[in-house]
Formats: C-alpha cells, sequence, structure tokens
C-alpha cells in the first residue's frame, strides 16, 4: 500500500512521456522494473508493464481521437496482424531466463536508437499538430496498398517482440511508421497509441488467464493510475512539440536506457 505514494507519480512521469512519444512508457518502465525490484521473474515485469503501457495507451489514444490525429484504417490493420504475435509473445515469457530477459530488451532498445538517429525525421513540412486536416493529407499519400502491407508483416513480428518483452512496441512502431511507411510524425504517435492498446490488452489477458497478473497487482494499481493522469497531458503538450523534437527525444532516451540495461545484464552496474 506504502508504495502507492510514489509509484503514482512515477506513472504520471511514464505516462507523459510515452503519450508524448508515442510509445506508451513501456520502454521507461521495463528496465525502471528491473532496477526496482531486481527479485521479480521476468514474466511479472511484463505482466505489469503491458498492464500499464494498455492503460496509457487506451487513455492517450481517447486524447489523440479528440483531436482527430488517429489513422484508424492503418491502426486496425496493424493491430489485427500484431495480435496472434502478442498473445504468443506474452505465453513465452515465462522461458525467458532474466539475464537474457535483460540483454535481449537492451539489444533491441539500442538498435530502434541507432535506426533513429540514422533515418532522422525528413525536411518535408509538417502542418502544426491540431486537427486530422492540420496534420494529415487528404487523402493520406501515405497509405499505399504496398505500405499497408509492408506495415502489417511487420506489425506481426513487433507484436511478439514486444509482448515478449513487456514494452508494448511503441518504439518500434514509432520508427517504422516514421522512418519506413513515412507517417507524419504527429500522425505516427497516435496511431501507435491505438495499436499498442489493442496489443497490449492481448497480452494481459494471457498473463491474467495465467495468474502471473495477480504477483504484480499493487505495483500495477499504482502505475496505472498515474499514466491514465499522465497520458492526457502528454497528449495535450504533444500539440506544441515538433515531430523532429519528438523523434530526437525518443532515439535519446531509448538509448540512455539500452546503454543502462546492457550495463546491468553484462553485471557491469547494478
Amino acid at each position: 500500500m506504502t508504495e502507492l505514494v510514489w509509484l503514482i507519480p512515477l506513472g504520471v512521469a511514464i505516462g507523459v512521456l510515452g503519450t508524448l512519444m508515442g510509445a506508451g512508457g513501456g520502454f521507461l518502465l521495463v528496465p525502471l522494473l528491473v532496477l526496482l525490484y531486481p527479485a521479480m521473474p521476468a514474466d511479472v515485469v511484463t505482466a505489469v508493464s503491458l498492464t500499464v503501457v494498455f492503460f496509457n495507451a487506451l487513455s492517450g489514444s481517447i486524447a489523440y481521437a479528440r483531436m482527430g490525429r488517429i489513422d484508424y484504417p492503418a491502426a486496425l490493420l496493424f493491430a489485427a496482424a500484431g495480435t496472434p504475435g502478442a498473445i504468443l509473445g506474452a505465453m513465452s515469457t515465462a522461458y525467458v531466463p532474466r539475464r537474457t530477459f535483460d540483454a535481449i530488451i537492451g539489444v533491441v532498445l539500442l538498435a530502434a536508437s541507432v535506426f533513429l538517429t540514422l533515418r532522422p525525421v525528413g525536411t518535408r513540412r509538417e502542418a502544426p499538430a491540431g486537427a486530422a486536416g492540420d496534420v494529415r493529407p487528404a487523402p493520406p499519400a501515405y497509405r499505399t496498398p504496398r505500405k499497408m502491407a509492408l506495415g502489417a508483416t511487420l506489425s506481426t513480428g513487433i507484436g511478439f517482440f514486444s509482448s515478449l518483452l513487456g514494452i508494448g512496441g511503441g518504439i518500434i512502431h514509432v520508427p517504422v511508421l516514421v522512418g519506413l511507411l513515412r507517417f507524419p510524425v504527429h500522425v505516427a504517435t497516435a496511431t501507435s497509441h491505438m495499436i499498442l492498446a489493442i496489443l497490449a490488452l492481448a497480452g494481459v489477458l494471457v498473463h491474467v488467464s495465467s495468474g502471473t497478473f495477480a504477483r504484480g497487482a499493487w505495483e500495477t494499481v499504482g502505475l496505472a493510475a498515474g499514466v491514465v493522469v499522465g497520458a492526457q497531458v502528454g497528449a495535450a503538450v504533444s500539440t506544441r512539440v515538433g515531430g523532429r523534437w519528438i523523434m530526437w527525444g525518443l532515439a535519446s532516451a531509448i538509448g540512455l536506457v539500452a546503454i543502462r540495461i546492457l550495463a546491468m545484464a553484462g553485471g557491469l552496474w547494478r
């Protein structure tokens, strides 16, 4: 019970950053759980993180929906493609040793950071983030059959690894949407949030059915309460932050987190 005093404010901070960057906060929450609860099994870490990511993404999606920034056809297609992988990933977590889990997530985060650094947002102009007509072409030039097929294919793998690691997949989906599929950044972050909500829910239901969720219930309650509030703040702040800054901030944040986790996995930092 006393943990709620600091878990709720921590959840607020994660919700703000996760929603602002479209990553759901899992990329921040998992390493924090690894640090704060060194004895917590990998499957419990992912259960807590995925549940918090779900509430963060749900709250953020509601805020972004009001702004008209979600690309619903893309979000539903990519979520449908990623759901089987998310279920399989959640089922596989119990078989991953904790040190191996730390090493895998560190490598994934570092790779995402490098990708974002090497493939920054282009120089094409984007209108200020606001209503859908301000940030999204009409009809959207980026939503072609070839790109949607590529996005759906990649989402299958993203769903598996994001659920396996408990990070929710936003740190991978946002780079894919922006760097490969050429979505406008503010549309990508909002669309990623809706995909996150659906994929995270699939993983959460697997952990609930297996009983894993119950072992991290209090941590989940405190963090989830905070991210619901923080997600609303993050969505509001995002209207004042340019797409280039969002992507640079995302790359820097996940790069630092990756180095931290890899150092822990290698026994260099405890």
